[in-house]
Order: structure tokens, then sequence, then C-alpha cells
């Protein structure tokens, strides 16, 4: 039995989401097949169930802000098998919400397994174990990606890479976190703000270490405070597992130390998904970065495209849910949507939040580039005052009086990004953002730049 299509996408995360939609609601016929992950790692492995935990762990470490407010408790506490519900709830909600929204924009959904045989045909494999040929004009690869292994390591029910730990039942005491970066840091906050000894390691001279130097300092200070054992350049060796704990020896400036904790959390980074097999058969190229593609997502093939994790480059749900109505708006729109990383804003959602679109400014200066550097303190700002934000900054960057890059350290970064990517995506400078009123009192005048 064969069907015919406008588009068939093979990949339901944020990415092949995002596309069916702009494609289905540019009058596309469009069908997308998941194998059962509705949302994909975003929704199940990564932002969805991350956030909700970093929400259980915060409200529960906010109680402690209270009596300077003039508000008592009592003695606070938490159950953890309901932190886990809450979790589980949030991701279930997230992928109903991808299968509702996709079949109200009239998207044929496919659950089951989907092989490129040509340009234009695609094997769709049911989960009922059906065969069948679904005829299409263009392909998107929206496959995702895995965590990257640390090779001679094994991974165990105490080594564990972020999906492993996602699945925990039971609040370790104690865990190391070998990898400083976005991933490791928010587990490192979830688990200390609970009560658990975390101990954190980093190959690097500092966390974060794409960002600036004064960043990666400041979130070091916070993570400290919080009882977080901080080691930077220091590289991990060896990981013994014992029945109750797993022993990690590191070394650091050429002193080697043993570290134990109940679990050991890797997690270095995340690779493309890639099936190189169809890949080959079909003579697309890529490299274990992810599948090359141009400007409009296709890949050296024409009629097949590529968007997201599998391409390599910043893997971020939004990145990818981009690609794919830049995709789609190349297709089946007026190829108004474009995607340009320089305009990606990136979040880490520690408490408090480290959030940057642009340019930083180690970057500038590594790419000789004159900048001007504007910055304001959370300290000058009353909301942040009144609303106990404690310490953070805004760091912006001018080059010919444009705005280049901006990073905001503190308290709602995550929201506060959002108007600062819109400014650098469209390429606004003084003269547009000194006609930018902003509510007052409010904590977003800490992006009063100029």
């Amino acid at each position: 039995m064969s069907e015919t299509f406008d588009l068939v996408i093979i990949g339901g995360g944020p990415g092949g989401h995002a596309a069916a939609e702009h494609a289905a609601g540019n009058g596309a016929r469009v069908a997308i097949i998941e194998k059962n992950l509705w949302g994909g790692t975003c929704t199940h492995r990564g932002c969805i169930p991350t956030k909700a935990l970093l929400t259980c762990s915060r409200q529960y470490a906010d109680l402690k802000k209270g009596k300077r407010m003039g508000i008592t408790t009592g003695k606070t506490s938490f159950d953890f098998s309901l932190i886990k519900r809450h979790q589980q709830q949030a991701v279930n909600i997230s992928a109903l919400g991808v299968q509702r929204s996709l079949k109200e924009a009239g998207v044929e959904l496919k659950v089951g397994e989907g092989r490129i045989i040509s340009p234009h045909e695609i094997q769709f494999n049911s989960a009922e174990g059906e065969i069948n040929s679904l005829k299409t004009k263009n392909i998107i690869i929206a496959w995702g990606s895995e965590p990257l292994l640390l090779p001679g390591v094994k991974y165990s029910e105490r080594i564990l890479t972020s999906d492993g730990l996602l699945a925990l039942e039971k609040l370790p005491e104690t865990i190391a976190i070998v990898g400083g970066s976005a991933i490791g840091l928010e587990f490192a906050t979830f688990m200390a703000e609970l009560g658990v000894r975390v101990t954190l390691i980093e190959l690097m001279d500092q966390l974060l270490p794409s960002e600036d130097q004064e960043v990666a300092g400041f979130i070091k200070q916070n993570l400290t405070g919080m009882g977080i054992d901080v080691h930077t350049a220091t590289k991990v060796g060896k990981f013994r597992e014992l029945p109750d704990r797993v022993l990690v020896t590191a070394s650091h400036q050429a002193q080697t130390f043993e570290l134990a904790a109940e679990y050991t959390l890797v997690c270095t980074g995340r690779k493309p998904t890639l099936a190189t097999d169809e890949l080959d058969q079909l003579g697309i190229q890529y490299d274990h970065r992810g599948i090359f593609v141009d400007e409009r997502q296709m890949t050296n093939v024409k009629g097949i495209y590529a968007i997201g994790d599998v391409t390599g480059g910043i893997m971020l749900a939004h990145c990818a849910s981009h690609q794919g109505k830049a995709a789609a708006s190349h297709l089946y729109g007026d190829s108004s949507v474009t995607y340009r990383e320089e305009a990606v804003p990136f979040v880490v959602y520690t408490h408090p939040n480290v959030a940057r679109v642009g340019l930083t400014e180690k970057q500038s200066k590594a790419d000789g580039m004159e900048t001007e550097v504007t910055r304001t303190q959370y300290g000058a700002n009353i909301m942040a005052r009144v609303e106990l934000c404690g310490n953070g900054f805004v760091k912006a960057l001018f080059h010919n009086d444009i705005l280049v890059g901006v990073t905001v350290v503190g308290e709602q970064a995550c929201e506060l990004i959002a108007p600062m990517s819109l400014a650098v995506a469209n390429g606004m400078g003084k003269k547009e953002l000194k006609k930018w009123m902003i509510p007052h009192p409010t904590l977003s005048e800490v992006l009063s730049l100029l």
C-alpha cells in the first residue's frame, strides 16, 4: 500500500513538530513519523523533565527567603516521589500537546519507523508491524541526538548519563557530576537545593567554557555557596564501581585524588543520531558532527532536508524549531523565515540563570572586533532588591553602535534575554534602543543599556 504526501518528516521532536505545523499551515499535505516519544529529547529527556525538577527544588529553596519577608512556614520537607510525579506529568502534558497541535494543524501522525529509500520514497514500518511505502515530494530528517559517551567508561546503574539520572526514583545522598556545562550545572543545582552533597568536575579552566570568565566566576561562586564542591581544570581518570558507591580518580595540576559518591553522572555533551547506512546509500554528505546543510536546511541531495540536533552545531530545542520553520518556509512559504546562529539565545537554568545572545566579550576579542561594553547591576534595581533576587548583571556589546551581544546573569535571566534576542536578531542599535520605554518598577529595567 502506498500513500502520497507533499512532505514527510522523520522525527517528532521540536524541529519536526515546527516544520510540520508550518508546512501544513501553508497548505502542504504532511506526514510525520515518530517511533514513540512525541516531543523528542526535549520533552522526554531534556528541557521539560529537567525544568520540572528545577522548579521543585527552586520552590523548596525559596522557602528559606520567607523569614526575611516576615513569613514563617514551620518545618519544611519534600517528598521525592511527588517531585518525580510532577516531572512525569510535565512530560506527559508536553507530549500530548505536541500530538494535539499537529492533529489540529492537519498533519498525519504515524507511529513507527521510517527508512529513506530515495529522495521521494520512505519505507514506513508501523508500530503494528505493517510495512507501507510513503511517496513524497520532499523529506525532512529530524533524527535528533543522543548522549556522547566517554570512551572506556562502562555505564551502569550507578555510572549514569543524563537519561539514567532522570530515571532515578530515589534521591541519593551524594553524587559526583562530570561536566561543567549546562547539563551538569543544572543537575548540580537541582541536587544541591534538595540537600544532596554534590561534587562537580570540569576539565577546562572554568565552568561554562564558552562564556566569559566573569560569568563562569559568578556561577562558580553561587554553586559553591550552595555547598557544591567544584573542581575545575581537573581531568577524570578511572571509574570504579562498588556495590554502594562509585570511586572516581581525578587529577589536578599533577596531583591525583579519589572521590567517592553513591552515583556518578557523566554529562559531556550530546552527538547527532546518524543512520549512516541510509546516508551513505543516498549519498548525503555528513561527518561525525552531523549532516551538512545549506542556509535553507537542504542537504546536498535535492529534496532531502535536515534540521535540529542531527545537523550538529548548536543543539537546542528552539534552534531545531527555528530550523524546521525555515525549511518549511522555503518549501511552502515565502522564505521569510531564516536561521542565523548569531541570533540564537542560550540559557543555563541554574539558580540564578545565565542567558546570552550573540557575542561574548571573549569572542569579540578573539575576532579582533572593537566593541563598546555597557553594563548594569541587579543591585541598582529596586525590584531585584524587593524580591530578594540577589546579585546579577547585564553586559551588552556594541560594535559600530549596533548591539551584537548581551549576557544576563541573575534571577529571571531566561525571561530577560527574550527582548535582547529580538534586538540582536534585527540588528538594532543605540538609535532604536533609545526609543525603548521600560515600565517602572520592574526587574526588566536592568536592560536599560544606554
